[in-house]
């Protein structure tokens, strides 16, 4: 079973359009979702979560499929995202006795764990908190009611590098099992890097790619050289190119390579930037 299906997805809006998006997230694994603004990161996670109506296709969570499994989203999916919508009067205490009511798997030790480990204040309103601080209690309510699969929306913006790798750290260790998954889109490309099994690149709407990251990162390599290097090499070698007034990059497919151009690592980030550049 995956934990994640979604097939020939479509939603229109005016001015822009999700157009037959299709991933598979496997059981026990993290995917990481990259693009820019408006590419469709948070319409895609709108609709898995059932905030938006598709116009086509399907979705299936945990073997399920979400528009039959209404409480499927509250109980086994943890969800942070880019804005929390708690009441701004409470504290992290009574918004724990919130939680309690609502999930059914709501784990009171847990959660006093990861404000201790987070370092949020029990008795402070959550109107005080910077965005930071409103992001952990985020994880910490998305840690502890059990779930299945992690849905993350720019859940790392906003926190300082310290509590990033430490996000990092926790997130790892909810993978460690099995049955947990993670879906995380963010424009901190190295925190997907550093985290995710499958990348997904989307662009204006439309799917790039989707493949697991060793995968990328060994069947692309970059280039770099003199610009009357790069124009000396075959046209049908290289994917993209960039052209700077001291030199040029080129990403090329390593097995097809031209033989005596020495071929680089690629981050990535920068694997994500040649392929939304256009043409050569």
């Amino acid at each position: 079973m995956n934990a994640l299906e979604i097939r020939d997805l479509h939603k229109s809006f005016p001015g822009f359009s999700l157009e037959g998006l299709n991933l598979t997230l496997p059981m026990g694994c993290i995917m990481g979702i990259v693009g820019e603004n408006g590419a469709g990161k948070s319409t895609t996670i709108k609709l898995i979560l059932g905030a938006l109506k598709a116009d086509q296709g399907s979705i299936t969570i945990l073997g399920r499929d979400s528009r039959e499994d209404v409480k499927l989203t509250k109980n086994d999916v943890g969800v942070v995202l880019d804005e929390m919508g708690i009441p701004e009067c409470l504290n992290v205490s009574q918004v724990g006795r919130i939680m309690a009511g609502i999930f059914s798997g709501w784990q009171p030790d847990t959660y006093d764990s990861l404000l201790t480990r987070l370092k949020l204040p029990h008795g402070k309103p959550f109107k005080e908190f910077s965005r930071g601080m409103k992001m952990k209690l985020g994880f910490a309510i998305a840690l502890s009611h059990n779930p299945k699969l992690l849905i993350l929306d720019e859940a790392t913006s906003g926190l300082d590098p310290v509590v990033r790798d430490e996000v990092v750290e926790m997130l790892l260790d909810f993978t460690r099992e099995e049955d947990h998954s993670i879906l995380i889109s963010s424009h901190i490309v190295s925190d997907l890097e550093k985290l995710c099994d499958y990348i997904a690149f989307l662009h204006q709407g439309r799917l790039l790619l989707c493949e697991e990251k060793d995968v990328l990162l060994s069947r692309y390599g970059v280039v770099r050289c003199p610009l009357d290097v790069l124009d000396a090499m075959p046209r049908d070698s290289i994917l993209r190119a960039k052209r700077f007034s001291y030199g040029a990059e080129a990403l090329v497919l390593r097995d097809s390579a031209p033989q005596g151009y020495p071929v680089g690592p690629v981050t990535i980030e920068e694997l994500f930037l040649f392929m939304v550049k256009e043409g050569y």
